[in-house]
C-alpha cells in the first residue's frame, strides 16, 4: 500500500488500462496539452501520444458522438467532461445512442465507453456548474453509474468501467481530486453493484455515496460521542445498487438515514426508501429519513451554499429523530 491522491488513482487506472489494451483512448477538453483541467491526465500525452490522448473542441455533443461511434467500431474511449453539468449538451448521444444501441441493434453493437468527470457542488460556482446528475443517468436502462469516494475505490472501479462492454457514467468530484488514500501497488478491480461498509455500527444505518460520504462519516463520529453507533454504507455505484447490503444492515440496526447531494424529487434516496419499506419494513423501528440538498438551484454565496447542501448537523438531527432522541 502507498498513499496517493484521488486524481493519481484515476490516472493510474487509465494508464494501466491503456498499456494493457491499445484500443483504449482518452478524449476531452484540455486532457492532452494542458494535462487535464484537474490534472488527472498529467503526463499521459507524453506516454501515449496525440492519437490516444486527444484534445477536443468545446463541443460536448460532438466529441461524445465521436466517442460513441468509435466504441461501436471496436475502440474503447474514455470521454472526459470538464463537469457533468456540461454533459447536458451531450445527453442525446449518451442516452439515445450509447445507452440504447445494444438494444436497438438487436445485440449487434456494444458501446464500450466511459463518460467521466466531476459532478455536484465544487464551491462558489453557482447554479449552472453545481448540479448532481447521478439520479438522472441512473434512470436510464443501458447505463451503469458509478460514484466513488476513496482513491482505492476510484482506481478499482475505473479499471472495471474501462473493461466493461457497455457504457459507464463515472462521476467524481472537483473537491476530492486532492484527497489522499491508500491504494495497493498490485492490480485489482472492484465490481459494480457491491456496496462497502465504511464503518460498522449497531444503532442506525447511514447510506451515502461520493463526496457526501464525508458528511455521513463525520456525522457518525459526532453521534459516537453521544453513545449512538452508526453503520455507514457507501453505495459506490448507483446503477446497479447493492440493495442487499442495505437490507442486511437495516435488519441489524432497525433504522435508516440516507444522505445524498441531489435534489429530493426522484432521487437515489427515494428509490432506496421504496426498496427498504418493501423488503425490510418489519425490521424498521422508525420511519426512514433522508437528507438531500434543498429543492432550489445552488446559489453563489457561500453562506447560502452551506444552508442548502447536506450537512453533518442535519444528518445528526435526522439520526436522533429516528432514534427518538431529537
Amino acid at each position: 500500500m502507498r498513499e496517493i491522491q484521488f486524481r493519481e488513482a484515476l490516472r493510474e487506472a487509465m494508464n494501466e488500462e491503456m498499456r494493457r489494451d491499445a484500443r483504449v483512448l482518452l478524449m476531452g477538453e484540455e486532457v492532452a496539452e494542458y494535462n487535464g483541467a484537474y490534472k488527472v491526465s498529467q503526463g499521459m500525452l507524453d506516454e501515449f501520444g496525440p492519437d490516444r490522448v486527444i484534445d477536443t473542441p468545446i463541443s460536448e455533443l460532438g466529441f461524445a458522438g465521436v466517442g460513441v461511434g468509435a466504441a461501436m467500431n471496436g475502440v474503447r474511449p474514455i470521454v472526459e467532461f470538464m463537469t457533468f453539468n456540461f454533459s447536458l449538451v451531450a445527453i442525446d448521444q449518451i442516452i439515445n445512442s450509447a445507452a440504447k444501441m445494444l438494444s436497438m441493434s438487436g445485440g449487434q453493437f456494444n458501446v464500450p465507453i466511459v463518460f467521466r468527470g466531476p459532478t455536484g457542488n465544487a464551491g462558489m460556482l453557482s447554479s449552472q456548474h453545481s448540479q448532481n446528475f447521478e439520479n438522472w443517468y441512473a434512470n436510464t436502462p443501458g447505463l451503469k453509474v458509478v460514484v466513488p469516494f476513496t482513491p482505492y475505490d476510484a482506481k478499482g472501479l475505473l479499471k472495471t468501467a474501462i473493461r466493461d462492454n457497455d457504457p459507464v457514467i463515472f462521476m467524481e468530484s472537483e473537491l476530492m481530486y486532492g484527497d489522499k488514500g491508500e491504494v495497493p501497488t498490485e492490480e485489482y478491480l472492484i465490481p459494480f453493484g457491491l456496496a462497502d461498509i465504511k464503518r460498522s455500527g449497531t444503532d442506525v444505518t447511514i447510506v451515502s455515496f461520493g463526496k457526501i460520504m464525508k458528511v455521513a462519516l463525520a456525522a457518525a463520529t459526532e453521534l459516537e460521542k453521544e453513545g449512538i453507533s452508526a453503520e455507514v454504507v457507501d453505495l459506490r455505484s448507483v446503477r446497479p445498487i447493492d440493495y442487499a447490503t442495505i437490507v442486511e444492515s437495516v435488519k441489524k440496526t432497525n433504522r435508516l438515514v440516507i444522505v445524498e447531494e441531489a435534489w429530493p424529487l426522484a432521487a437515489i434516496s427515494s428509490e432506496i426508501t421504496y426498496h427498504i419499506q418493501k423488503y425490510a419494513f418489519d425490521y424498521l423501528d422508525a420511519p426512514i429519513h433522508r437528507i438531500n440538498s434543498l429543492d432550489v438551484p445552488l446559489p453563489y454565496a457561500p453562506t447560502l451554499i452551506e444552508a442548502i447542501l447536506p450537512s453533518v448537523e442535519r444528518t445528526v438531527k435526522a439520526v436522533k429523530t429516528v432514534m427518538y432522541r431529537a
